[in-house]
C-alpha cells in the first residue's frame, strides 16, 4: 500500500451492558467543580439540612417570654382595676352618694337585687337608691319579692328609692317600679303591661309521632294538671284560670298601693297592654318624663345633695373565660331537651 494513504484507526471494542464507567472529573464529582474542600453535594432529591443559628433560638425564647410577661401584666392590671372598682362600689366614701341598681333582662331570681337593696339600705352614706330598669318583667313570685323588699327599705330605713325606666319597664318590672317613691320614664319608653300569663310547652303530638307514651301515677284529681303531654280538661283549665285571676288581683292591688290610688283606678289599665312614657304620664302610671340623668339630679336635690352626686354601684360579678363564652347561649341556641322539662309557670311578663 502506498505510503500516501493514512492508516485507519483500529476498530473500537464492541459495547456491552455494564462496561461503561464515567471518567473521573465528570459532573457530580467534587473535583469537577474544583470545590472538593467544601464537601460533596447532598444526594439528589434530598434538601440540605436547615441549620438555625443560636440567635434564632434566643429571639424565639425571648418572644415567648415577652408574651407571657405581657399576659401576666394585663391579668394583674385587670385584677387590680376590678378590686379597685369593687372597693369603690362596696363602700361609698362620699357621704353624698346615690346608689344605682340595674334591673335588666327577664326577672327570674330576686336574691341578687334584694341583697343589693339591703346593702345600700344599711349604708348611711347612701342617701337614695335609683333602680335603673330595662326589663320586660319575669317570674311572678320573683317580681313580687323585689317589690316588697323595696317597700321594706323605704319604710324601715327611711331611704328614698326611685325608678328610672330606660327602654322597657313592663309587667313584673313595672310591678317593682310601682313600689318606688317616684317613677321616671323616657317619652318613648314602654311602660305598663299589668297582667299575668301562664304558659308551658305541650309536646304530646311529638310523643305520639315518636310512638312514645307518658306514664303518670298520681293521687289527687288535679295532681297532674298541666301535664304537657296532653290537653287540659275543662276542670283543669278552670283551676289554672283561678290561680291566674288571684295573682292578677294581687298585681292590681300592689300597684295601687305603690301608686297611692285605689284598685279601681288601676284595674281599667290592667289589660296587659303597654303605653309609651308620654302616654303613661297622664294615666298616672309614671310621675315624670326624663332619662336617667334627670332622675339622678332630681333625686340628689330631693335628698339635699347640691353638688354633683357621687354614684355607687354594686360590685360586678367576675366570670371566667368559659362562663363568658357560654353566658347567654341558652337564649340564643335553646337546648331542645329543656323544652321537655318546662313545667307550667306564672309570669308577670310582657311578650
Amino acid at each position: 500500500m502506498p505510503e500516501d494513504f493514512p492508516q485507519q484507526p483500529p476498530p473500537s471494542a464492541p459495547y456491552t451492558p455494564g462496561s461503561y464507567a464515567p471518567p473521573a472529573g465528570q459532573p457530580g464529582d467534587p473535583a469537577f467543580y474544583g470545590r472538593a474542600a467544601y464537601g460533596a453535594p447532598p444526594p439528589y432529591g434530598r434538601p440540605p439540612a436547615l441549620r438555625r443559628s443560636g440567635w434564632f433560638w434566643v429571639a424565639l425564647l425571648g418572644g415567648i417570654a415577652a408574651v407571657v410577661i405581657i399576659a401576666i401584666c394585663v391579668t394583674v392590671a385587670s385584677l387590680a382595676k376590678s378590686l379597685g372598682s369593687d372597693s369603690d362600689s362596696a363602700s361609698s366614701l362620699d357621704s353624698d352618694s346615690i346608689a344605682v341598681i340595674d334591673v335588666s333582662g327577664v326577672i327570674l331570681d330576686a336574691d341578687k337585687v334584694d341583697k343589693q337593696l339591703q346593702k345600700f339600705g344599711d349604708d348611711d352614706n347612701v342617701k337614695a337608691i335609683i333602680l335603673h330598669i330595662d326589663s320586660p318583667g319575669g317570674g311572678a313570685a320573683a317580681s313580687q319579692e323585689i317589690y316588697h323588699e323595696v317597700l321594706r327599705i323605704r319604710q324601715e330605713k327611711h331611704k328614698k328609692i326611685v325608678a328610672s325606666i330606660e327602654s322597657v319597664g313592663a309587667s313584673g318590672a313595672y310591678y317593682i317600679a310601682s313600689a318606688c317613691d317616684k317613677i321616671y320614664a323616657n317619652p318613648a319608653s314602654v311602660v305598663g303591661s299589668v297582667g299575668v300569663i301562664m304558659e308551658w310547652t305541650n309536646y304530646g303530638d311529638l310523643l305520639r309521632w315518636a310512638k312514645m307514651k307518658n306514664v303518670v301515677i298520681h293521687a289527687g284529681e288535679l295532681k297532674d294538671a298541666g301535664d304537657p303531654t296532653r290537653d287540659l280538661t275543662p276542670k283543669e283549665e278552670a283551676y289554672f284560670q283561678s290561680l291566674v285571676d288571684n295573682m292578677y288581683g294581687q298585681f292590681i292591688h300592689d300597684v295601687a298601693i305603690g301608686r297611692h290610688v285605689g284598685d279601681d283606678k288601676i284595674k281599667p289599665l290592667a289589660t296587659g297592654q303597654v303605653w309609651t312614657g308620654e302616654q303613661a304620664l297622664p294615666l298616672g302610671l309614671i310621675d315624670a318624663q326624663g332619662g336617667f340623668r334627670i332622675a339622678l339630679i332630681d333625686t340628689a336635690r330631693s335628698v339635699g345633695i347640691k353638688d354633683e352626686p357621687h354614684i355607687v354601684r354594686p360590685a360586678k360579678e367576675k366570670h371566667g373565660l368559659a362562663a363568658l363564652l357560654s353566658d347567654g347561649t341558652d337564649e340564643i341556641f335553646p337546648n331542645p331537651s329543656k323544652l321537655l322539662d318546662r313545667a307550667p309557670g306564672f309570669y308577670f311578663l310582657w311578650k
